[in-house]
């Protein structure tokens, strides 16, 4: 008896330990409290990432042609990641992602505004919009859409009216990209015919032209031809010819 006592005593010392082991799971509030603390640590390290690239575009020296960055890096989706929102962009569309305080969002719970030249993001009753302002290029308003993803983040499909424009940025006044940077994924452009995959090439090409201040395509083209015609013409004065 004496032994199956102390056994006894030793199965209860095991429960006991193994229980003081157990830890109580977070009620909603402090679940809250952490998704919103997360959300907080994740839009100031994007906005550390965005001030740090705008401090290295400040400070970058000219180039041996004497240019300077035109705009900071684009992300891999050939938009940016800024605290208050991600964007990336094609040619046809832009897509923004607004991360939310916190998770459980209902749709019922936001407010999303989105016309041809502007767009706004709020949580309802919220003293402030998470993203509001002019859009860079408009939009088709009756084409582009919102949805809700995970209940945590807001995500807006952008339908460009300009489809061989690249943009920027979205929001007027927000830190611009600079286009001289921006690579399409050669699969996107395989995916075009000839001729349309010639003609956004030459888009392309004419905007890193137009960024580093020189000529487009058809300005290099017309300045070809006077030049051989000049050549042709000696005895001309040319001292007032411009090119329209």
């Amino acid at each position: 008896k004496e032994e199956e006592v102390a056994q006894a005593k030793q199965r209860q010392a095991a429960t006991a330990a193994s229980s003081s082991k157990v830890e109580e799971l977070p009620d909603d509030d402090e679940l809250a409290a952490m998704e919103l603390a997360k959300s907080k640590a994740e839009a100031a390290k994007r906005a550390a990432a965005v001030a740090a690239q705008q401090k290295e575009m400040e400070e970058a020296k000219p180039d041996e042609d004497g240019n300077t960055p035109k705009g900071i890096p684009p992300n891999a989706g050939n938009g940016c990641d800024y605290g208050n929102y991600v964007w990336t962009q094609t040619l046809q569309e832009c897509e923004v992602k607004v991360p939310l305080p916190k998770g459980g969002f209902k749709t019922k719970m936001l407010t999303v505004d989105i016309q041809n030249t502007k767009i706004s993001v709020s949580v309802k009753g919220a003293e402030a919009p998470l993203v509001s302002g002019t859009l860079y290029a408009r939009v088709k308003a009756e084409d582009s859409m919102w949805t809700l993803e995970d209940g945590n983040t807001v995500v807006i499909h952008l339908v460009k009216i300009n489809q061989m424009e690249w943009w920027k940025t979205v929001i007027v006044g927000d830190l611009e990209i600079n286009l001289q940077k921006v690579a399409p994924e050669n699969s996107k452009l395989d995916d075009l015919d000839g001729e349309t995959r010639q003609t956004v090439e030459k888009m392309m090409h004419d905007q890193r032209q137009k960024a580093m201040g020189l000529p487009t395509s058809e300005e290099q083209k017309k300045q070809d031809i006077l030049k051989k015609f000049m050549a042709a013409h000696p005895e001309m004065d040319f001292s007032k010819a411009k090119i329209c």
